[in-house]
């Protein structure tokens, strides 16, 4: 897996002529790292902050009465930010296609959901499946990417990561259940516990700028799953989509909803490992021909 395209090796290289001047110890050591830290992350965010804006901007700016509906505005913006990332070489084939997996798999989702009464979208589009407009799937789709995108500009690598057969049967598990709880037994908690026994002693160790850090995976995937529930509470604010509590107005997405982000991130990282294998440091030095974990690595 290349860690980056060619444009993203040419930020590369420009940022690299800036920060290896900087300090590397002491507190401005440390302010350097986080900073990259945070331009890290918003560089593998790309895909999801920009749909986040134009979700926010059209809330507010698009007109009542427009030939065009909003969310099919989206949809259309959506597929062109796709096509303009690869194109440009912002994004890697293999993240167009975890992309286009997700959708799929978002969409089939939504289509239950919204059927089942969970959450509504109260506006009128062209582009949609039942009562379900196709940009909703490009949220899911923004998931796979952060993850796909981070996994390789983090240069992330695991140890005592479990088999990848059980990964799958769990991500398959927690997928059924948020078909099969509308009709039998929730089993969200007894998938909390598979899923904190799979990967209670896995950690993973990933490359910010100069230094390789580390932290368990379970704390991880309850980190980027907070991110989204914040996400969530945007997109309902703008009325992207609602639930039916928000019908009267706006309130605060209930806190238990970071329990379904939680689960949906195993099936989110799962189905990113399955184009992204995961790997041990070990098995990275010898197929990138490092000598060691600790050489200097990409300032992106």
């Amino acid at each position: 897996m290349r860690r980056f395209t060619s444009f993203e090796a040419r930020i590369d290289s420009v940022a690299h002529r800036v920060l290896d001047r900087l300090p590397a110890q002491g507190p401005a050591g440390a302010l350097v790292e986080f900073a990259v830290f945070g331009l890290k992350q918003a560089w593998a965010c790309l895909f999801g902050g920009l749909l986040l804006a134009l979700i926010i901007a059209t809330h507010y700016l698009w007109p009542q009465n427009a030939v065009l509906a909003r969310y099919d505005f989206l949809f259309l913006a959506a597929l062109a930010i796709q096509v303009l990332m690869l194109a440009g070489g912002l994004e890697q084939p293999s993240e167009a296609k975890v992309i286009l997996i997700f959708h799929v798999v978002g969409t089939v989702m939504e289509v239950f959901k919204t059927s089942a009464g969970s959450w509504i979208y109260p506006e009128e589009s062209v582009f949609r499946v039942a009562a379900v407009p196709l940009f909703s799937g490009f949220m899911y789709a923004a998931v796979g990417s952060y993850l796909a995108r981070i996994s390789r500009i983090f240069d992330m690598r695991y140890t005592r990561y479990p088999a990848f057969w059980m990964t799958l049967v769990l991500a398959a598990a927690i997928y059924v259940n948020f078909f099969a709880h509308h009709y039998t037994v929730d089993m969200r908690y007894g998938l909390f516990a598979a899923t904190a026994l799979l990967f209670a002693r896995t950690t993973v160790h990933y490359r910010v700028f100069r230094f390789r850090h580390r932290m368990p995976l379970l704390l991880g995937f309850l980190l980027v799953a907070l991110f989204i529930w914040f996400a969530e509470n945007i997109g309902t604010w703008s009325r992207a989509w609602i639930y039916p509590d928000q019908s009267g107005g706006w309130t605060p997405v209930s806190i238990s909803k970071l329990g379904a982000w939680y689960l949906l991130m195993i099936i989110s990282f799962v189905l990113v490992s399955v184009v992204h294998r995961p790997r041990t440091p070990e098995e990275c030095r010898l197929l990138d021909g490092r000598p060691s974990a600790g050489q200097a690595d990409a300032a992106l």
